[in-house]
């Protein structure tokens, strides 16, 4: 029994394979080989990739082609194929997960914004009493955790998890996410737009993909700032104002390709609202001095950008094995929300509201924070191994660290073709040489 699988120069033994002189008793050619076949849609427009380099050859392939030796059984590697269409449909895990699991409830969700803010205010207090250069870098973690703390709640409003009561969801959504200069209708609308369309490389609003083309567009400054940290983990302002790469529009403008027309009243509130926050800001760094704002709001501020921006990266990239994105037929919505990952965060779990356990609240974002752990163990028997166990974190997770920056070096951009393709690494990127 031999296996043979499609190198970069061609055809090759996989190690440690027996041969054999001349053929046992019984060998037929066809109870030997055994090609497995690729589905119609597949796309041979790709590079090979391996796991610890990536190689652009002149093959071009997305898939890598598999030959198998079969000695009367059918044999394979016993790899997990995440781009397989799955065999469960998305009412098989909406029928395993408990029916309480549903039900929202206001006065739970309004007892987690009361919690975050008494928060917020005792930590702020703390910080300008004691006023020490020992106690201020404390407290700005400590108070840019709780800033993101607030926006997952706000983003609870957006989604209709926090309650069934619309007028509820918008009023505590635009105070949370104002009280942290988020307009909060121009980014439920955009994020909504992430959901139902997650995993497409073109459709997708959050962390998608660059294609080839537009990566190669860009000038050399603007790849390294966008794949050199510290600096994608401050994009999220930017990306209000002007999108990604590829996309138009502005979260503060009713005119933006992001929005209809009969979402230009609510865009104009919540830019109104935010535009206030910005002038409470103005009015008290006079009132208190610039410094002590800078202080008590503005790193504070900047903590939760990076924590946003790290949270919604890696909660759709930087895994051990590589995984899919999709296009045209390839695409669906369970598909493409398999894709996406779940993290651990240690003792940070329960102060950002488990907004770790991803893939369900994915798939289906009305259930409230406080139940997708319990609704994440009633569906794994279905998920299978389309759910990937997150690696689990110490009391903080520092170990997201070594994943981001591994992703960074190495998901560059994905194909200009193919309905089913895997990021690609650009080498020359940092100045290495192609034989890097």
């Amino acid at each position: 029994m031999a296996s043979w699988v499609l190198s970069e120069c061609g055809l090759r033994p996989l190690p440690g394979i027996r041969f054999y002189a001349k053929p046992r008793p019984s060998f037929s050619l066809n109870n030997v080989l055994k090609f497995r076949t690729l589905p119609a849609s597949t796309s041979f427009k790709v590079s090979t990739w391996s796991r610890r380099r990536n190689f652009v050859g002149s093959l071009n392939v997305s898939t890598p082609l598999e030959v198998e030796t079969i000695n009367g059984i059918e044999q394979d590697d016993g790899r997990f194929d995440p781009a397989a269409p799955p065999p469960f449909k998305l009412a098989d895990i909406r029928a395993a997960i408990p029916k309480h699991c549903w039900v929202k409830d206001p006065w739970r969700s309004m007892s987690y914004v009361l919690r975050d803010v008494v928060v917020v205010a005792g930590l702020a207090a703390v910080a300008a009493y004691f006023n020490n250069w020992l106690v201020w870098p404390l407290y700005w973690i400590a108070q840019g955790t709780m800033f993101w703390a607030l926006f997952v709640l706000g983003h609870d409003c957006g989604h209709g998890s926090f309650s069934n009561n619309t007028a509820l969801n918008s009023v505590a959504g635009h105070l949370l996410h104002s009280s942290i200069l988020v307009p909060y209708h121009g980014w439920r609308i955009s994020h909504r737009t992430h959901h139902q369309n997650h995993g497409h490389v073109e459709n997708d609003e959050s962390w998608h993909p660059l294609s080839e083309k537009i990566y190669k567009s860009l000038d050399t400054a603007t790849r390294l700032l966008r794949f050199t940290l510290p600096f994608p983990m401050l994009a999220y302002p930017i990306y209000l104002w002007s999108r990604s790469p590829g996309k138009k529009g502005s979260h503060f403008s009713p005119d933006s390709d992001l929005f209809t027309p009969n979402e230009r009243n609510d865009i104009i509130t919540s830019t109104a609202c935010w535009a206030a926050m910005v002038g409470l800001l103005v009015y008290l760094s006079f009132a208190m001095g610039p410094i002590q704002l800078l202080k008590l709001y503005g790193i504070p501020y900047g903590i939760f950008v990076m924590w946003l921006d790290l949270v919604t990266y890696l909660h759709h990239h930087g895994h051990d094995e590589k995984l899919p994105w999709y296009r045209g037929k390839e695409w669906s919505y369970l598909r493409g929300g398999l894709t996406t990952l779940d993290r651990d965060y240690g003792w940070i779990n329960n102060i950002h509201h488990d907004i770790g356990t991803h893939v369900i609240h994915h798939l289906f974002p009305q259930i409230p924070h406080y139940h997708l752990i319990e609704a994440t163990e009633a569906a794994k028997p279905v998920l299978g191994k389309y759910y990937r166990e997150p690696q689990k974190s110490g009391p903080f997770p520092f170990y997201l660290l070594g994943i981001l920056i591994r992703s960074m070096r190495k998901d560059h951009y994905v194909s200009d073709s193919g309905d089913v393709v895997y990021y690609q690494t650009d080498p020359q990127l940092y100045g290495a040489n192609k034989s890097d």
